[in-house]
């Protein structure tokens, strides 16, 4: 905690002034506070499977944080090209969620809540739809996620019930820039040949007006269940990928 002394010189009969030291507390957060972001991408993975065909995105969304109850809701969009590749319709992704955060102990904290992805207009056989609850715990610059579906998974049939275990870190190594490390499996439920395992190492630099991130991304997810039904290509293979984005 920053401490600010403030000197004052009172004048007393005698002509002896005395300084009086004063502790500043530092300002509470509000209650409510509402924030956007946007950004633009070389190529929208999720989970390390590209959503865009190894093509840019543009992304953006609104997050409410009751700092007091550690409560939070938001939405987050994007563009996409995998549910018309499929065979279905639509260009967007629009994620709603909400949950809670909070702190266990000094050293530990939480956040549990539930993730709708939503897909307008997608009219795939099986609908593209997707609602997951979550829970993590994180530990200083570590964290462990996990994501279960209680619907299909993505379109995928008869995927209910299926999992996504995330393990990562982000590591601040100097001023402004963070070492991010992530390793992931995705488990999908009835459906062995979907299921794989990706990872990914970047760095992310905030430049105050702008923050970019370079990484690279990759899966063993089957070739052949992920590639691309538009012009063949492995929709989760190694790659680089480059964003920049921007909170206000």
């Amino acid at each position: 905690m920053k401490k600010i002394l403030v000197a004052a010189i009172f004048p007393t009969l005698l002509s002896v002034g005395y300084v009086q030291a004063q502790e500043v507390k530092p300002e509470m957060k509000p209650d409510n506070e509402v924030s956007f972001n946007a950004a633009l991408t070389s190529d929208y993975r999720y989970r390390g499977i590209s959503q865009t065909r190894l093509q840019a995105a543009l992304q953006g969304g609104a997050d409410y944080v009751h700092n007091s109850s550690g409560l939070y809701a938001g939405a987050w969009f994007s563009s996409i090209k995998w549910t018309k590749d499929a065979g279905g319709g639509g260009n967007l992704e629009a994620d709603l969620y909400a949950g809670r955060r909070g702190e266990i102990n000094k050293d530990i904290s939480y956040d549990i809540g539930v993730l709708t992805y939503v897909y307008p207009s997608n009219g795939l056989a099986t609908d593209a739809n997707t609602t997951e609850v979550y829970g993590q715990l994180t530990y200083g610059p570590a964290y462990v996620k996990y994501s279960h579906a209680v619907t299909n998974l993505f379109g995928i049939a008869d995927s209910k019930n299926s999992g996504y275990l995330d393990l990562g870190a982000n590591i601040d190594v100097a001023t402004g820039l963070t070492l991010n490390i992530h390793a992931g499996r995705q488990q999908v439920k009835n459906n062995s040949g979907s299921s794989y395992a990706d990872w990914k190492i970047g760095i992310t630099k905030d430049f105050s007006v702008l923050t970019g991130a370079v990484a690279v991304v990759g899966t063993n997810a089957s070739e052949t269940s992920y590639a691309s039904p538009a012009n063949g290509k492995f929709l989760g293979k190694t790659a680089l990928v480059v964003s920049i984005s921007k909170t206000f």
